[in-house]
């Protein structure tokens, strides 16, 4: 199976699956780039697969469902006409034409359903994580997304992540001035701007370059929680209170 990423709106991406004649698509808010590939490489579409309501992901569904009977997978938290197959914690998307398998992970946080699909080592995340960062809390709490990115932290850290938006480069420069001692984000800051010059996509990247530069799973470390206790001006002790802070500084950064 090959993952393509299809560019759409301004920096998102519709993740794109394929073998042989068979395709499916993960997120697909704009139906042309959808169409446009599958025209242009004899392809079938056998499912979307979606991991929360937001215009930017599902607003292709429609018009992509209209053309092809297929299942449409999506978080049973969330209203979402188009869905024909509502997804809960742990249950698994089995698409044969493609020979893959997705476990269903809930990840609430930036939306209350939110949702994101495991297997073949991959992750497709939506909006709840990204490179250096995360989602903003538009219905979850932040102990929900702590909760969430601690399951996505607990992945093998060979799985390659795909998540919606192309953010890597704009995350990277807040979590420069939480951590200005990190030569991991030093040296991932290099490698970033370099792909960006040459107009490169920065996704996918592996939950281990995550874990040694993303402030969002690095909250419990002493240089993350003292630079929040500085900001914050006052003592954090609990994880979640360390996230609920930097995700406040990112939001006004």
């Amino acid at each position: 199976m090959e993952i393509v990423g299809l560019r759409a709106f301004r920096d998102n991406y519709i993740w794109l699956l394929r073998r042989d004649t068979a395709a499916a698509v993960v997120d697909p808010g704009d139906a042309g780039p959808v169409l446009n590939y599958l025209s242009g490489n004899g392809l079938t579409l056998r499912a979307i697969l979606v991991t929360h309501h937001h215009p930017d992901h599902v607003g292709g569904v429609a018009a992509l469902a209209a053309r092809h009977d297929l299942p449409v997978f999506g978080p049973a938290g969330e209203e979402i006409p188009t869905v024909t197959h509502p997804l809960h914690e742990g249950e698994r998307v089995h698409l044969p034409a493609l020979g893959a398998s997705f476990r269903v992970l809930e990840v609430p946080g930036h939306t209350r359903g939110h949702i994101a699909y495991y297997g073949a080592n991959a992750l497709f995340c939506g909006d709840t994580l990204f490179g250096c960062g995360c989602g903003r809390l538009f219905e979850g709490t932040a102990q929900q997304m702590w909760n969430s990115l601690q399951k996505l932290a607990a992945l093998p850290a060979h799985t390659r992540i795909y998540c919606a938006h192309e953010y890597t480069q704009a995350n990277i420069a807040f979590a420069l001035a939480v951590e200005p001692g990190n030569e991991a984000l030093h040296e991932r800051a290099r490698q970033v701007a370099e792909m960006r010059g040459h107009d490169l996509p920065t996704v996918p990247f592996t939950l281990a370059e995550e874990l040694a530069t993303n402030p969002f799973l690095r909250v419990e470390l002493p240089s993350v929680k003292a630079a929040a206790q500085a900001r914050q001006g006052q003592p954090l002790e609990d994880p979640a209170a360390v996230f609920a802070a930097v995700r406040e500084w990112k939001n006004r950064f």
